[in-house]
C-alpha cells in the first residue's frame, strides 16, 4: 500500500477527509521542491532560465506585430542598445526574430517530449510488467518503429506536408522518437518488478493499473525525467537542424530558419557582419539546454528521497 493511501486513510480516521491528506502531501511536496532548488544556486538558475524561455514563448510574440518592421537603412547593423543582437539582411531586429521564433521551437519541443515520454513510458512499463505475450508483441512493434529512418521519412513528408504548425511538427517528431524510451523504460521495469514492494503489491491482489501507476511509476520518475530532457533537447536540435538544412519550407519563423538565412543567405561563416544574426539562435539553444539540464538535476533529487541531503 502506498504512502499516499496510508496518509489519506490516517487523515480520514482522525476526523479529516481524504482531501485534507492529499492537500498536506501536495504542500509537503512543493516545500521539498523549494528546499531542493535553494540548496544549489545552479538549480535555481536553471528553473529561472526554463521559466524565462516559457514566458518568452507564450507572451513574447504578443509584444510584436505579425509583420516585424524593417529598416532598410540598417542592414546587418551591429549590436547596439536599440538592437542588442543587431539586424538581419532586411534590417529586422534580430532579438525580435529570436523572440517571435521561440514559440514554434518551444511548442514543438513540448509536444514532442509529451508524446515521446507518455507513449514510450506507457508501452515500456506495461510490456516490462506483464511480460509474456504482451511484452513480445509490444517489443516487436517497438523494434519495427526503431528501424524506420527518421530523416528520409521527414523528407518524404515535407513534400506533402508544410509543417507550418508547431503541433504538427511535434506530433511527427514524437511519433518517430518514442521507441528508444520504450526500450529503456522496459529494461528498468524488468529490474523493478522483482523488488519486494512490487511482489507485496501483487500479493495484495492490486490491479495492474494501480501497481504501474502508484508503485512503478514513482520509482521510475527520475529516469523518465531524464528521458524528458533528452526528448526536449532532441526535439529542439531535430527541428532546428531540419530547417537549417532547408529540408522544410520556410513557412514559419523559428531559430532554424534564422540559422539557415544567416549561413546560406548572409554568409555568416565568412562575413563578420552577419555573425550576430548567427549567434543569437545558437546562444538561445545553448542557454535553453543548460537550463533544462540544471532543472533535471534538481528533479532527480526531488523524486528520489534517498538522494536528498539532510
Amino acid at each position: 500500500m502506498t504512502a499516499q493511501t496510508i496518509t489519506a486513510a490516517g487523515g480520514a480516521a482522525g476526523g479529516a477527509g481524504p482531501g485534507t491528506g492529499r492537500a498536506a502531501l501536495r504542500r509537503n511536496f512543493w516545500r521539498g521542491v523549494w528546499r531542493v532548488l535553494r540548496r544549489k544556486p545552479s538549480r535555481m538558475l536553471g528553473a529561472v532560465i526554463v521559466a524565462g524561455f516559457a514566458l518568452m514563448g507564450v507572451f513574447g510574440p504578443m509584444f510584436y506585430p505579425d509583420h516585424l518592421p524593417r529598416d532598410t537603412a540598417a542592414l546587418y547593423a551591429p549590436p547596439s542598445w536599440e538592437h542588442p543582437f543587431g539586424t538581419d539582411f532586411e534590417g529586422t531586429d534580430v532579438l525580435a526574430l529570436l523572440i517571435t521564433g521561440s514559440r514554434y521551437v518551444l511548442l514543438t519541443a513540448l509536444v514532442t517530449a509529451v508524446i515521446t515520454v507518455v507513449l514510450g513510458a506507457a508501452i515500456g512499463l506495461f510490456a516490462g510488467f506483464r511480460r509474456g505475450r504482451w511484452d513480445t508483441v509490444l517489443m516487436r512493434i517497438t523494434d519495427m518503429k526503431l528501424t524506420i529512418p527518421g530523416l528520409p521519412l521527414l523528407l518524404v513528408l515535407s513534400t506533402v506536408w508544410k509543417f507550418t504548425s508547431a503541433i504538427e511538427m511535434g506530433l511527427v517528431l514524437g511519433l518517430l522518437g518514442w521507441g528508444g524510451v520504450a526500450r529503456a523504460v522496459r529494461s528498468q521495469t524488468l529490474s523493478l518488478r522483482e523488488r519486494g514492494f512490487i511482489e507485496a503489491a501483487r500479493g495484495l491482489g492490486l490491479s495492474t493499473t494501480h501497481i504501474i501507476g502508484r508503485e512503478l511509476l514513482p520509482s521510475m520518475a527520475p529516469f523518465i525525467a531524464m528521458n524528458m530532457l533528452i526528448s526536449v533537447t532532441g526535439a529542439v536540435y531535430a527541428q532546428v537542424g531540419l530547417f537549417f538544412l532547408g529540408v522544410l519550407p520556410f513557412d514559419a519563423n523559428n531559430w532554424g530558419v534564422m540559422l539557415n538565412l544567416a549561413v546560406f543567405g548572409g554568409g555568416a561563416m565568412s562575413s563578420p557582419a552577419a555573425l550576430p544574426y548567427l549567434m543569437a539562435p545558437l546562444l538561445a539553444i545553448l542557454l535553453l539546454t543548460l537550463g533544462i539540464v540544471l532543472v533535471v538535476d534538481a528533479m532527480d533529487e526531488i523524486f528520489n528521497p534517498r538522494l536528498r541531503e539532510e
